[in-house]
């Protein structure tokens, strides 16, 4: 629709519009009330101390954050002059302790009862002589003995050590033969905590403590300048040698003794009062196997505890003269009965 009827649709001009009232200022602008023609001093000390107090807050915002930086760098990386250790570490550590108190009831419930409680030998041979620990027993050679055998050892197929690795048949995986062989190297310097292997919580004995344990391993240990290196095959203890026989007293009485299937050929041995006297002791078990004849009074205080040797060697021992009365002979590695008898000192 145009005003102007008549024309071509190109000569019209388009009609035009009803006026429009303009727009109030105050629609463009902020609320009366913010449109103050001043302010008052209230007003304005009002608005400073919001100022002043969202600075403080920005200040000890920042405060924060850079302390809390710094104490987590310390936190990870440890504080300086060696006063605290990395968290790496320290949970290291943490955890360490915990695989060598695994490793504890792996070998109670595994090993013991050939090499003995605390490692000094029995059916297997010695395990905490520190001189083994230092240069023989490291972690590759345990693992190797545990993963093939005794026939790694000294390559005897029909060797009594059996195979525990589950790689080759063996009742332990991988984990458990870590955790194992850092027991079998726990320092001595260290205390433990014997653990129940269900539960992972702390043993409590009789005595209502919580009953600990130490390593073998002597951290500070040095063999002497005079000392030979282990030999590859060795099950022997103490030195891995065959005991030498001892210079026996002219006069002296000598016994004769056999070790044979973990027992003594002879329960009752008679020597005469205030004489020296020696025991020959041949150990007709299986290599591996360690004896020695200890001398106790009756209230089984130890008198004598001479060097054990390995099974199918011979060493004699040589004892000082005792006083009259009634002792007990016994193997230290096997206090069982087979290996206890009586020794009578006659007057």
């Amino acid at each position: 629709m145009t005003d102007q009827p008549g024309r071509e649709p190109e000569q019209r001009l388009p009609a035009r519009r009803p006026p429009t009232e303009a727009a109030p200022a105050d629609r463009f602008a902020s609320p009366p009330q913010t449109r103050a023609q001043g302010l008052s001093p209230e007003r304005a000390a009002k608005i400073v101390r919001q100022s002043g107090n969202a600075r403080w807050v920005a200040f000890l915002a920042v405060a924060i954050v850079s302390l809390f930086v710094i104490v987590y760098y310390f936190y990870e990386l440890g504080a300086p002059f060696g006063l605290s250790k990395p968290r790496l570490d320290q949970q290291a550590d943490a955890q360490q302790v915990t695989v060598i108190e695994r490793g504890y009831n792996l070998y109670e419930a595994n090993c013991a009862r050939c090499h003995g409680a605390n490692g000094q030998g029995g059916i297997g041979p010695v395990l905490n002589d520190q001189m083994k620990l230092f240069s023989h027993l490291s972690p590759q050679y345990l693992k190797n003995v545990l993963t093939v055998g005794g026939r790694y050892v000294c390559g005897n197929a029909k060797s009594l050590m059996p195979i525990w690795s589950d790689v080759n048949g063996g009742p332990l995986n991988y984990r458990q033969i870590e955790e194992l062989i850092a027991f079998l190297r726990a320092p001595s310097t260290e205390e433990f905590i014997v653990r129940n292997p269900s539960l992972n919580e702390p043993v409590v004995g009789a005595d209502g403590k919580v009953e600990t344990f130490k390593g073998w391993l002597d951290p500070a240990f040095k063999p002497s300048a005079d000392a030979t290196e282990v030999p590859a095959c060795w099950s022997g203890s103490g030195g891995g040698a065959t005991q030498a026989p001892a210079s026996i007293p002219p006069g002296a009485q000598t016994l004769d003794l056999v070790a044979l299937n973990f027992a003594f050929d002879k329960k009752d041995l008679t020597v005469k009062a205030g004489q020296p006297f020696a025991i020959t002791l041949d150990n007709q078990d299986p290599a591996g196997t360690l004896h020695n004849v200890q001398l106790r009074k009756a209230d089984g205080t130890v008198i004598v505890d001479p060097p054990t040797i390995d099974g199918g060697t011979k060493t004699t021992y040589v004892y000082d003269h005792l006083p009259a009365g009634t002792y007990t002979f016994i193997c230290k590695i096997h206090p069982i009965p087979g290996m206890t008898g009586t020794l009578t000192v006659t007057p």
